[in-house]
């Protein structure tokens, strides 16, 4: 199997073999994630340093530290940055800690820029079928984010207005959904649509009606929130 201009070619279990290699997003891929890696890191000091000073009888703003604390949200932090495969908490210790899979990490940098795809199609080009197969891919990404993270169910409808309705309405949430993938990744922020979606669907209106009078307010929002709205380019409510 040579490779040419990115591309390879070969047979396997009698079917067409075509890899394709970027070096360059193979390069970035690398580094980003040495660097949510690294992020995670300064994180989890952060974590540890504030139970030392508790630990050493030094009062803390906010409410008291704790291990089991420390573990949650490292752990959710991990997860929400998808690296578990690399960074695992120590559950079984005493006191917080956790480890980097080095080796892991070596393994996953070796697929880094690469795309490998199966097919029985002879009748495009290697570059071709690549293509297709990253605008199939793109498709599939759409369904599975508007009904898993956008959770819109499916709905039978009969007439033509109503079909293509509901489908201008799919369109344009998967179109909400991937700009406000794109302002947080240009903002540099690690949480994704939908987890910006589960924050934010936590504020609230609420309404009062005392007397003849009747009063309404949003709840308080954290400084996660806000980040959030600035990150997306919103105001805040």
């Amino acid at each position: 199997m040579d490779f040419a201009q990115g591309l390879a070619e070969g047979r396997f279990a009698e079917q067409r073999l075509v890899v394709a290699h970027d070096p360059q997003r193979a390069a970035e891929q690398s580094s980003r994630r040495r660097e949510r890696i690294a992020e995670l890191e300064a994180f989890a000091e952060a974590l540890v340093r504030k139970l030392d000073v508790q630990d050493a009888g030094q009062s803390t703003r906010g409410r008291r530290a704790s291990d089991r604390g420390a573990y949650s949200r490292f752990q959710r932090a991990v997860a929400e940055a998808e690296l578990t495969r690399f960074i695992q908490a120590d559950y079984q210790a005493d006191r917080f800690s956790y480890s980097v899979d080095e080796e892991a990490i070596a393994r996953a940098e070796l697929f880094d820029g690469k795309l490998v795809v199966l097919t029985n199609v002879v009748d495009f080009s290697a570059a071709e079928v690549v293509a297709r197969y990253k605008a199939l891919a793109d498709i599939e990404r759409g369904f599975r984010v508007l009904k898993s993270d956008l959770e819109i169910a499916p709905v039978y409808h009969r007439l033509p207005d109503r079909i293509r309705a509901h489908a201008l309405i799919c369109f344009l949430a998967l179109v909400l959904y991937r700009i406000m993938r794109m302002r947080l990744k240009a903002h540099g922020s690690t949480v994704s649509p939908k987890t910006a979606l589960e924050l934010l669907r936590r504020i609230q209106r609420h309404r009062a009606i005392i007397a003849e009078h009747a009063y309404s307010g949003v709840s308080k929002t954290t400084q996660e929130q806000l980040d959030l709205f600035a990150a997306l380019e919103i105001p805040k409510p």
